[in-house]
């Protein structure tokens, strides 16, 4: 590819991450209170996994190679009138913290309009350079 294009090339990488990153956030705090999945048991958090490609010898960009399962601990929460709750009386709730997820998507949030600016502003930018240019 030109060169001339790498940022918006590096920017629309990080887009299509944070988009993917988005959704995952997204689904994780739909499924907070999700006790039973198709696979049984309580919703397992995501989280995304980044990684960095080089454009030739200088530029970067970002891609997400997997979404991986969070590992921690289920909560277990004591309600015997549960469903699902276990012989003891407890239930186990997915491993989500609703507040970090939504600092999660603000974090997320923040870098997508970053990257969108930096879009709008290289534009911009190109754009004024062939109006200088035209004599």
């Amino acid at each position: 590819m030109n060169e001339m294009f790498l940022p918006m090339q590096v920017s629309s990488t990080a887009l299509e991450a944070q988009k993917i990153r988005l959704n995952v956030i997204a689904s994780n705090i739909a499924n907070a209170s999700s006790t039973k999945t198709p696979e049984g048991g309580p919703y397992r958090r995501k989280d995304v996994l980044f990684k960095t490609v080089m454009f030739g010898e200088s530029a970067g960009g970002v891609e997400v190679p997997q979404v991986v399962e969070d590992q921690s601990p289920f909560r277990s929460v004591y309600d015997p009138s549960h469903p699902d709750a276990d012989n003891k009386g407890y239930v186990s709730y997915p491993n989500i913290n609703v507040l970090t997820e939504m600092v999660n998507l603000m974090t997320a949030q923040r870098s997508y309009e970053a990257n969108l600016t930096m879009i709008s502003s290289y534009k911009d930018m190109y754009m004024r350079t062939l109006d200088i240019l035209k004599v």
